[in-house]
Parts: C-alpha cells; structure tokens; sequence
C-alpha cells in the first residue's frame, strides 16, 4: 500500500505550537513561515513533526533537498567529511575534497568559452553577488539589466536585480543601477511572447540604458519565485544574440532551476544556449549550504584577494554535493524527467478543465499551475491560491508553496515516485476543488 499523509492531530498540534511560539518569540520578525510546519526530521518527500504527523512534502526546503530529506548516502558523506575535516578555509587553504568537486562542475562545461573555472560561495544570493562583480571587473561596465518578476536573492546587489515583490525591497534603497524589463510569459503575451520582450528591451537601449553601459544581463532560463514560466524556445537564443551584439555578458541565474529539477541537469541545456558565467546553488548539496558561480577562464581571471569566502566551499558541504551529482547523475536527472512528464499529464487529467486552472506548465519536478479568476479573463486568482496552499496542508498534510501572483508551485525531491506524484496530485485536486468547486 502505498504511503500517504497522516494527520494524527490538529495543525499544529501541541508539541508543534509550543515550539512555534518559542521560535516566534526569539527570530527575526522578518520571516514569512506561512506553514504553521515544525519540521522534526525528514525521509525522501516526507516530513514527520514532534507530534507525529507525517506530511507529503511538495516543497523540498524550496527546490533545495534534491535527493530527498535525510538520503543515506549524503547522510554518509556528510558523516564521513565530518569525521575528518569540518573547515579549513578553502579561501586560503587546499583540501582534496573541494578541488573534487570544482573539477566535477567545470568539468560539464556549462558555460560558454575556452575552459571554465568555479567560485563557491554559501548561498544563491553569494551567487549572484560574485557573477555582478565578476561582470563589473571583466567589462569595465557598471550597469545591470533583469527581468521583472525575477529572484535573484536578498543581499545588496542581488535585492537591486530582484523583482518579485515589492515588500522584499520596500525601505532599502537605494540599490545599484538595474534596469528591469518584462519576461515573456507564453500563457499572457501569447504567440508573440518573444517578440514583445525583445522589444522592450530594445526600446530601454534606445531611451534610458544604454547597451555600452550593461555589464550584464542577469536571467533565470525558468523563472522561479516568479511563478514557474517556461519561456518560449527562441527566447534566450535571441538574448543570447542580442549580448553577443552590444558586448554584453549573458548571466543564467539557475539557483532554482538548476541541479536535474527540469529534468536536465542545466536548465538551459533545454534551450541550447550557453550562458558566459552560471550561478547555482539551492540542489547543488542537497540541503548543505553551497553556491557555485561558474565562467570560462577567459572571464573568470581576476586578480587573488578580488573576492572571497571564508565559508564558501566548505568541505563538509562539498561532500554533501559530490554525492548529490552521484546521485543525479546515477539517475536522479532522469527520474526528474520521467516523473515530472507523468506528473504534469496527472495535472491536466485531473484539475486541466476546472474553471480555475488557467495554465500548467513546467520543466522536469519544477512544475506551476496558475489559477485565475476565469480561463476568459485570466484574472490572478491570488487569494484562492493561497486558500489552497493552506488547505493542502491543514486538510491532507501536503507541504506545497505558491509562485508568482496566483501560481502553485511544485518542486519535491526529485527521488519522487510515480505513487507519490500521484498521491500529491489528488490531494492538489481534493483542496482546490472543495474551495473552487465546479
């Protein structure tokens, strides 16, 4: 029989809410924690709380547990590096295990130019910040262009290219000088998704940013927090062409995207183009906090003391990566493939006609459905998917977050069984269609 929710108590039960009022009464003010969860420990897609209810978990720490809670052989590595070296500063200090895994990355050659070299940091926000300053010193150019709707992380420079909410920048400016332009969206612009975005950013570099200016251009190849849009297949080989053209570098932010989520191990491996520096993090270590900034060697040849992490790179997190790419390598990327197809077919079968379904769509496990007012109007329907994030939760135990305005996201660890997508897939349908019902 296979495994489902259990629900042993109201949510939170009564361990849980002690431990969220002592939680609430120590950390920051500025953390969302939408889900009342008090995450115990974790197996695969399965979260048990110290109550003992056991949830589905559709969420993956936010697309970063790629092999599933607690997998033993991370769970080995991580145990295995601890015993040995915990920090050495990889910064100042060699250790075989972080040139392992440096040598693994450029290795793929997942950039464009002669040879490729990595820079580790802690997070995708770190990402983000080493591929700005890296485009600023490579080009001499101190300007930056992003995509509305985008998520690049929270630090300084990363909040100037972040896009997705105005709460996450309202009170913090100024920021460094970033001009956003519009992603194109197939299920709102239509056929012409391509073309309209390439022209707004056309017109920016006829009018107020002038193309001489922009280091770079920082793009996720499957927008994320934004709300899960695949772009059309002749949307990154046109901005591709558009950098080559006035000199511009090409950033493909794919913190969330990348790691085997869409069912390749690079999301951009979908599209055929290759970006001149790479960022990734979230998937890469399976929970572990590490980030990967990645260029040709061409680029990345600044000077030593340029920039640094103490952390960055940490040898108990790179173990915890090198057998995260064993694991996708062996079969995680193609199971991500596999089960996302069937998961996304599930989907249409089962919530595909209802009137507050406006689009499915996705990549791999990295899957979105945007719910609307009508499939007429496509008015955001942001309130009712918030009321069905919580009912998964509160009525099925499903952990699963939203995206964007009005989309629901799906991003589990890409160990996710055929059973499992099923199971998260009727819970889905369960808690929308009580709330929405057709």
């Amino acid at each position: 029989m296979s495994r489902r929710p259990v629900l042993k108590t109201e949510l939170p039960g009564p361990v849980a809410a002690g431990l969220i009022s002592r939680s609430d009464r120590a950390i920051s003010t500025s953390y969302t924690r939408d889900h009342p969860l008090v995450a115990e420990r974790g197996e695969g897609v399965w979260i048990i709380d110290p109550d003992g209810n056991e949830f589905l978990d559709m969420s993956a720490g936010i697309a970063v547990t790629s092999t599933g809670h607690c997998h033993p052989r991370v769970v080995a590595a991580i145990q295995e590096q601890a015993a040995k070296l915990i920090h050495m500063s990889g910064t100042d200090f060699y250790y075989p295990v972080q040139g392992r895994l440096a040598h693994r990355l450029v290795g793929m050659q997942p950039v464009r130019g002669e040879g490729c070299r990595v820079y580790f940091g802690n997070s995708g926000a770190e990402a983000n910040e080493a591929a700005m300053k890296l485009a600023r010193w490579a080009t001499g150019r101190k300007h930056f262009v992003a995509f509305l709707d985008s998520f690049h992380g929270r630090t300084y420079g990363a909040m100037s290219l972040t896009a997705s909410k105005a709460r996450q920048r309202e009170g913090f400016g100024p920021f460094l000088p970033v001009t956003h332009t519009v992603y194109p969206d197939p299920y709102r612009m239509g056929e012409r998704a391509t073309a309209m975005a390439m022209e707004h950013l056309e017109t920016l570099f006829r009018t107020i940013c002038p193309p001489s200016d922009v280091a770079a251009i920082f793009v996720e190849p499957v927008q994320g927090e934004g709300g899960y849009i695949v772009p059309p297949a002749d949307f990154l080989p046109a901005l591709r062409a558009l950098c080559d053209a006035h000199g511009i570098l090409l950033v493909f932010d794919e913190v969330q995207a990348g790691m085997g989520r869409t069912g390749k191990m690079f999301a951009h491996d979908h599209f055929d183009v290759q970006p001149d520096i790479l960022t990734l993090a979230k998937g890469i270590a399976s929970g572990l906090p590490i980030s990967a900034t990645l260029a040709s060697e061409n680029i990345m040849k600044w000077k030593p003391g340029s920039h640094a992490s103490t952390f960055g790179g940490n040898p108990v997190a790179c173990a915890a990566a090198n057998a995260t790419l064993d694991l996708l390598q062996e079969s995680l990327v193609q199971n991500a493939a596999e089960v996302g197809a069937k998961m996304m077919d599930m989907l249409r079968v089962a919530v595909g006609d209802h009137p507050n379904v406006g689009d499915i769509r996705g990549l791999g496990l990295m899957i979105g459905v945007e719910l609307v007012v009508d499939k007429q109007g496509r008015g955001r329907a942001a309130d009712l998917r918030n009321a069905v994030v919580m009912d998964c939760f509160h009525r099925s135990g499903m952990v699963i977050l939203g995206a964007g305005q009005n989309t629901v996201r799906f991003c589990p660890a890409l160990t996710l069984t055929e059973q499992e997508a099923a199971t998260a897939v009727e819970l889905f349908a369960t808690s929308l269609n009580a709330l929405a019902p057709v």
